[in-house]
């Protein structure tokens, strides 16, 4: 029987969204075992001097439990 977790990470990038999601998934494992998936929860941007200053996800991501 396989048991995960989910934690909920905050990730920015001023080049795009998809940059966020790429530097928080390599952040997640660097520091959570066995991620097995994750999924975009919330996205905003932050805006200074009227225009794009930060792209930022909000994501759920998933890790299988060790059994030892």
């Amino acid at each position: 029987m396989t048991v995960a977790r989910v934690t909920e990470i905050s990730s920015s990038s001023k080049k795009s969204f998809e940059a966020a999601v790429e530097k928080g998934i390599e952040r997640a494992c660097k520091t959570l075992k066995n991620v097995t998936g994750a999924w975009v929860k919330d996205q905003e941007v932050s805006i200074k001097d009227g225009k794009v200053d930060q792209f930022i996800v909000k994501m759920k991501v998933s890790f299988v439990l060790n059994d030892d």
